[in-house]
């Protein structure tokens, strides 16, 4: 495989929602393939992108990443943000880099948000308005986030479907959207046509990893945030706390175990008795499989892609052997 024949071959995804066995599967093809053609693995998800975020991201672990190159990783401070529009140009750019060395690019993650923004590509959405977004966090205030999510559910129910009730940022900008354009959030999203002329990108082959049985994914969720805990997610999170820049309001500590772990934390701080675990475990978990929910919606609404049942025996073998027969050498 040439370096100028292989610049015009499309890119592989691997999906999933959160605990799914993406990184391992990742892993296990880049090896399978490693006769053919080297692989580079091009990470997609959003919290990863933030150094000192390793035990609560389940990063990939220095061992995996020496044994196959993962972009995207570390790249951002936690006070630092990070959007899908930033995702896009760095990916972009990536997959032209990958290609020219005569390597595989390949996608994995599961922050469905930035896969949609790179594949269909990105709305000419409203700048931010402070007015409007003070307005509505001086609502929040009074009201708290899951009102504004149930107002939300009712003028734009397929985005507020794909949030959390407490998910502020994202229903704040929702919420923005439309009361700045008159028009839900959704109906804005670019249709083909417009991702055609934006010059989106387009995959050999989406491969996804869910679950037949979500008791499954369930499982797996509550055995990896005792995982977490058991190697030191809390001092992790202290240690952020530590630094003196950070907020419970940014993104990085909006993620997904940061968000419940902080608020434990503070209320620790607050009322000097000490951290309840169990409870800090139960809503860890809960949120967790909130966000694998959100996750596999996303997915439902991608016909595209080739299903694997990550809760079958031989899922990774699945997968790899799925992805070799697609692939045009």
């Amino acid at each position: 495989m040439t370096s100028a024949s292989f610049s015009s071959l499309p890119l592989l995804a691997i999906a999933g929602p959160t605990a799914s066995g993406k990184t391992a599967a990742a892993l296990a093809l880049a090896q399978a393939l490693a006769q053919r053609v080297p692989v580079e693995i091009i990470s997609v998800d959003s919290a990863l992108v933030y150094r000192g975020m390793d035990i609560g991201t389940a990063k990939p672990t220095p061992t995996e990443r020496a044994r196959v190159p993962h972009h995207l990783i570390d790249i951002r401070e936690p006070h630092q943000a990070y959007s899908a529009a930033e995702f896009v140009h760095d990916a972009r750019k990536l997959i032209a880099e990958i290609r020219a060395r005569a390597a595989l690019p390949v996608l994995v993650g599961g922050t469905m948000l930035y896969f949609k923004a790179l594949f269909e590509g990105l709305d000419a959405l409203p700048p931010a308005d402070a007015g409007v977004r003070a307005a509505i966090d001086a609502r929040a205030a009074a009201l708290g986030w899951p009102a504004l999510h149930a107002e939300l559910a009712r003028i734009d129910p397929a985005t507020a479907a794909r949030l959390s009730p407490n998910d502020s940022q994202r229903i704040q900008r929702a919420l923005e959207v439309w009361q700045l354009t008159g028009q839900p959030l959704s109906s804005l999203h670019t249709s083909k046509k417009r991702a055609a002329s934006a010059g989106a990108e387009s995959a050999t082959a989406v491969f996804s990893l869910e679950p037949k049985d979500r008791a499954w994914l369930h499982a797996r969720i509550a055995q990896r945030f005792d995982a977490m805990l058991a190697a030191g997610f809390l001092d992790e999170v202290r240690a952020l706390r530590a630094r003196g820049d950070l907020h419970a309001d940014l993104p990085s500590m909006r993620s997904v175990g940061y968000r419940q772990a902080w608020e434990a934390l503070d209320a620790e701080a607050q009322s000097g008795a000490p951290l309840d675990l169990s409870h800090l475990r139960e809503r860890g978990i809960a949120a967790t499989r909130q966000l694998a929910k959100r996750q596999i919606t996303w997915l439902r609404a991608m016909p595209e892609r080739h299903t694997i049942a990550c809760d079958q025996a031989a899922a990774t073998e699945t997968l790899v052997q799925a992805v070799m027969e697609r692939l045009p050498f």
